[in-house]
């Protein structure tokens, strides 16, 4: 597990032993989430809110496996709950490749006409065993036979610098409430994942990281300071500077419940709507 700054030793979210099912005599067991992603909630309930979601080729330590649930800790963000057993393998192979496309197909052989399998997001954690052209096209070849777009994935460890390029490259991605994935995404999920892409891990929500990423600022009453990559907080809510427009206009991205999706906005008329619903930020923080 990579080591988070967690934000509460009693914190839930983040305190496998806070758990009634936890028994610390059991040893947890790695496992790997093997769908396109899987969500998980405080209890082991459908009708339970959904507080995150693990997407393919993600780790966890899983502490429990009853009645068709498992208690897991996911490694990339320390976060704690129930996940569907179904959707997690103890049988893996490490995680070569990420993808880096918004999303991406996996075909049953190297060919793109052949009908898909299924899809993965962007930060998905592939096993790549081969390469292969078919018709000039080059395709990663997987561990399990399958194939996809080369150009789709990069090698673990070889990251960009600018995370905020990544939160520009899921423009439009659909909003949703504790989405984590280029097919959903909340304000968090998105600074969780554009992050993840450069190499850096942080905690999954608003108020962690408001407490554990970079050094708080004062951005000036204007917001003049702000610079691209800084981070504002509201009580609920995250968005990142983008920087300064051509008319010199400071703009903000931010997956958000008002468009809907991953949208780029002049910054300060952001700051007056949101302050409707979530007051005035209460941080702003330099990564």
């Amino acid at each position: 597990m990579p080591d988070l700054p967690f934000f509460s030793d009693t914190d839930a979210r983040l305190n496998l032993s806070a758990h009634k099912a936890y028994s610390p005599a059991a040893e947890a067991r790695v496992a790997m989430v093997q769908v396109a992603f899987t969500e998980l909630r405080p209890s082991p309930d459908f009708l339970a809110p959904i507080d995150t979601q693990v997407m393919y080729g993600e780790t966890v330590q899983c502490a429990v496996v009853q009645d068709g649930w498992a208690l897991v800790q996911a490694d990339r963000d320390g976060y704690v709950g129930w996940l569907e057993a179904k959707t997690l393998t103890f049988t893996f192979k490490p995680v070569t490749h990420l993808v880096s496309a918004q999303r991406t197909f996996f075909y049953p052989e190297p060919d793109l006409k052949r009908p898909h399998k299924g899809m993965r997001s962007m930060g998905s954690g592939l096993h790549v065993v081969g390469q292969e052209v078919t018709r000039g096209t080059k395709y990663a070849i997987l561990d399990t036979g399958e194939a996809v777009i080369e150009s789709h994935i990069v090698p673990v460890g070889e990251t960009v610098t600018d995370y905020v390029s990544v939160a520009e490259h899921l423009i439009l991605t659909p909003y949703l409430w504790a989405g984590t994935t280029a097919f959903g995404i909340d304000c968090s999920g998105l600074v969780k994942l554009a992050m993840f892409m450069v190499g850096k891990h942080v905690l999954r929500d608003s108020d962690m990281q408001a407490a554990t990423i970079g050094g708080a600022f004062d951005p000036g009453s204007d917001y003049s300071q702000v610079e691209r990559g800084d981070l504002i907080f509201w009580r609920g809510h995250v968005g990142i500077c983008q920087g300064a427009a051509e008319d010199g206009t400071q703009m903000l991205i931010h997956a958000n419940g008002h468009t809907m999706n991953v949208a780029s906005e002049p910054l300060i008329p952001a700051i007056d709507r949101i302050a409707y619903l979530y007051e005035s930020p209460t941080a702003v923080r330099r990564p």
